[in-house]
């Protein structure tokens, strides 16, 4: 079910989706994508949890901030979302751009039970921004491209996009959005991840170029209770590349949750 929340101006758009008496499951995008990104994400949770999934704002139907934000502006927002619809012993997923926010709430916050990160940012880059941009950008056009305009309309954009300059997405984003994806690019949530505390799931593929398997190794050092669940030959959006495999791994961490589903 598609709702709206009004959040210090910003209309925020998200779905509640799955069992309403069951855990909170709060799920969050990555950079570019939106809730049908994720969609799949929450099918795995629905038949025995709800699934608020957010279009975060500049991102799907929730217009863009009205100054230039950093994870820590995206953060404060989404714990104002979770305060003002009263939640508690949330469950947070985070995807690409989605797990800095998880990142940096959960460490603040006791009321955070679980914690999933799906080929999470959060780790400093070594590329610059004009390449993070690019590949971002390629990365979710790739995934969402086929799904709103069908298979083969959607792989002849995607070409099309490949074919002209990397940064062709940065450049025609609005000014503010430049604004965001420069400075949360650049941001190190490495020094607040000991202070997780929720049981911490970290799902990476293999071959993802974006926020490479390095950095999940780096986020199991760091975080205590965390483990490392990778796939072979899949990229930074593992959980499409391999959702059978993703499914599993996230039916045995959500065990308790899913039983009798």
């Amino acid at each position: 079910m598609d709702k709206y929340i009004d959040i210090d101006g910003v209309k925020l758009h998200y779905t509640d989706t799955g069992r309403q008496d069951g855990p909170t499951v709060v799920l969050m995008h990555g950079w570019g994508c939106e809730v049908k990104t994720v969609a799949s994400i929450a099918a795995v949770l629905e038949p025995g949890m709800r699934v608020l999934s957010l279009d975060l704002p500049g991102h799907g139907q929730t217009p863009e901030p009205p100054e230039i934000w950093g994870v820590e502006k995206y953060t404060q927002f989404v714990e104002k979302f979770i305060s003002r619809l009263a939640l508690r012993d949330v469950t947070l997923i985070g995807h690409s751009f989605g797990g800095r926010i998880g990142i940096l709430l959960s460490s603040r916050n006791d009321y955070v039970r679980k914690l999933v990160l799906v080929d999470a940012a959060g780790v400093k880059p070594r590329h610059g921004l004009k390449w993070y941009a690019k590949v971002y950008t390629y990365k979710a056009l790739k995934h969402t491209l086929p799904v709103i305009l069908g298979k083969s309309l959607g792989t002849k954009m995607l070409e099309r996009y490949r074919g002209k300059a990397g940064s062709a997405d940065y450049r025609n984003s609005t000014p503010v959005m430049r604004g965001i994806l420069s400075k949360c690019v650049n941001e190190d949530l490495c020094h607040v991840m000991p202070s997780i505390k929720a049981p911490t799931l970290l799902v990476w593929g293999e071959l993802d170029t974006a926020t490479p398997l390095n950095d999940a190794k780096i986020m199991n050092r760091l975080i205590p209770d965390s483990g490392i669940a990778s796939f072979k030959g899949c990229g930074h959006y593992s959980f499409l590349d391999n959702p059978a495999g993703f499914r599993a791994v996230m039916r045995e961490f959500f065990k308790k949750e899913l039983a009798g589903s």
